[in-house]
């Protein structure tokens, strides 16, 4: 019998983090489901069905938060196997980037391009410890230089600072078997994205697709549903 993952979901609280959790719980990894809350975190592992599901507090944004979190993990597991950036805050549709409220970029910086950066870094011994491990970054075509325009500016930048992580993070690891990409889930119905998306299950398999990739598959790419956005 196959050992099972130990996969890490940021922000794995609500919407497509929990659902993505919920999913490689019931593929038979050991999911440890994060969230700023961990009351949060617990309330969501309840209402998960089957699996391995673990609740642990991390704040991705609090350095102190990504290394009591990693010292947890490494005492407890020894190694992680996936991790999946999800934790993203301010999809910032009332705002402009020529008049934009500069505390909510700097707060979306650092939680959707910092935070992720934060806690990959501390992880990077446990990755590394793996032999084979992922690393997902949710990102979004709001990203995307080439479909660019206005609006979002809080969430579009962080997220194209996101994608260059990936890039750089997947030139640097490739030797050492850690496959780095950065997904698209689409426009999904969550609570951020709000009504009228595709179902959240969706949204998850495609970066569960990432997740799955193997030790072969591609490195430093962005995808939605399997196949390359443009960067």
């Amino acid at each position: 019998m196959a050992v099972p993952r130990v996969c890490v979901v940021t922000g794995g609280n609500r919407g497509i983090g929990r659902e993505i959790a919920r999913q490689l719980a019931l593929n038979g990894d050991l999911v440890v489901l994060t969230a700023r809350d961990l009351g949060k975190a617990e309330k969501a592992v309840g209402e998960l069905g089957g699996g391995t599901v673990e609740a642990r507090r991390l704040d991705v944004a609090d350095p102190g938060s990504a290394r009591s979190f990693a010292r947890e993990l490494a005492d407890a597991h020894g190694r992680v196997d996936v991790l999946v950036n999800n934790a993203a805050i301010h999809y910032d549709t009332w705002q402009r980037a020529s008049d934009a409220d500069l505390t909510v970029v700097r707060e979306a910086l650092e939680t959707n391009l910092l935070g992720a950066w934060q806690v990959t870094l501390a992880l990077l011994p446990l990755l590394r410890a793996s032999g084979h491990a992922r690393v997902v970054n949710v990102s979004s075509e709001l990203g995307s230089l080439a479909s660019m325009g206005a609006g979002n500016p809080a969430y579009a930048v962080s997220k194209a600072g996101l994608n260059a992580l990936t890039r750089i993070l997947a030139a640097e690891l490739r030797g050492e078997g850690i496959l780095v990409n950065a997904v698209c889930p689409g426009w999904v119905a969550t609570d951020m994205g709000g009504p009228g998306g595709r179902p959240v299950a969706e949204g998850a398999r495609s970066v569960l697709w990432a997740v799955d990739l193997p030790d072969d598959g591609p490195s430093g790419g962005f995808f939605r549903d399997g196949r390359p956005v443009p960067w």
